[in-house]
């Protein structure tokens, strides 16, 4: 394991040593929001400075929803834009836990990142966060011109659960003739397979343990749903879809998952790149200042997310 990382985990181990966590569901779930954003907001204080961020709204399933839209700077009057969802089990997370990465990436890659605040559950069950990033994404290809966009080079991205709505999103419009997601850039993804992986069962944490993973199922509600097979992705169609970088971590117990859906894209004639960062932890990308490992891990990523956009 990265050995900044390590020391981080450690002191957190010490710092909590004797006391017994409450479970998940007796903390109120803004609770919960607060301390992650908390969190991940104090480690991500060294982002990038130079990329101008603007909060507005956009088209959700049932209203407007907030987004925020990063521009590097120097920025052409056009460029290609990364429509983010951001992870936290469906349940947690926000613009601002998010912030710093969306301010890498939009600072390495060069492009316009517009990161969406979709409803989240268990408020708003399944399939409400889907169903916004879904309209939101529609929204950005039809205000394209508005925001400074070249409607050609748009890309979905997100980390784990953000990740599954980036990989959802790219199967519900692979057939529309009008709006044709150029890229998807899933980053640690939660696919929710037919079958537990074997990371799945091996690992219980670091950072995302087996309980998390328990309260965010039953926080989504999405087993059972009609609509289920758009987060459960294990059986998802995904001939058609456009190509993938997957980014997955060593200490992760998504990391199977992440790995068999780029296979399952490759086998599907979608070009599909996978890459594990293997002495890294679930939610990597957003702890920014806690190892220098991440900084240049986001470099790599947002250049290779340049290079898919540069056509």
């Amino acid at each position: 394991m990265d050995p900044h990382i390590k020391a981080m985990l450690d002191a957190a181990e010490v710092a909590s040593a004797g006391q017994a966590a409450p479970p998940l569901d007796a903390i109120p779930p803004e609770m919960i929001r607060a301390g992650y954003r908390m969190q991940r907001q104090a480690q991500n204080l060294n982002a990038p400075k130079d990329v101008t961020a603007s909060d507005i709204m956009v088209d959700g399933a049932d209203g407007q929803v907030p987004a925020r839209l990063y521009v590097p700077a120097n920025a052409p009057a056009v460029t290609p834009l990364l429509v983010y969802y951001h992870g936290g089990g469906f349940a947690i997370g926000d613009l601002e836990t998010h912030d710093g990465h969306c301010r890498r990436m939009a600072a390495y890659a060069g492009v316009r990142v517009l990161a969406i605040d979709y409803r989240l559950a268990p408020e708003h069950p399944f399939p409400a966060g889907h169903d916004d990033c879904l309209a939101a994404t529609k929204w950005a290809f039809d205000h394209a011109s508005e925001i400074g966009v070249d409607p050609a080079r748009i890309a979905v991205g997100g980390c784990s659960a953000g990740g599954n709505l980036a990989a959802s999103i790219c199967v519900d419009m692979k057939n529309d003739p009008q709006r044709k997601i150029a890229f998807q850039l899933l980053l640690y993804p939660g696919i929710w397979p037919d079958e537990e992986t074997q990371s799945r069962k091996d690992l219980d944490g670091p950072v995302l343990t087996k309980a998390a993973i328990a309260w965010f199922d039953k926080c989504l509600a999405a087993l059972g749903h009609p609509q289920a097979h758009r987060a459960m992705l294990g059986a998802a169609d995904v001939a058609g879809a456009p190509p993938a970088l997957v980014i997955t971590a060593g200490y992760d117990p998504l990391k199977d998952e992440g790995r068999d859906f780029a296979a399952k894209l490759n086998a599907a004639g979608v070009k599909a790149t996978h890459k594990e960062y293997p002495d890294m932890v679930h939610d990597f990308l957003i702890m920014g200042d806690v190892s220098p490992a991440i900084d240049t891990a986001a470099h790599e990523i947002a250049a290779q997310l340049k290079t898919a956009l540069a056509q």
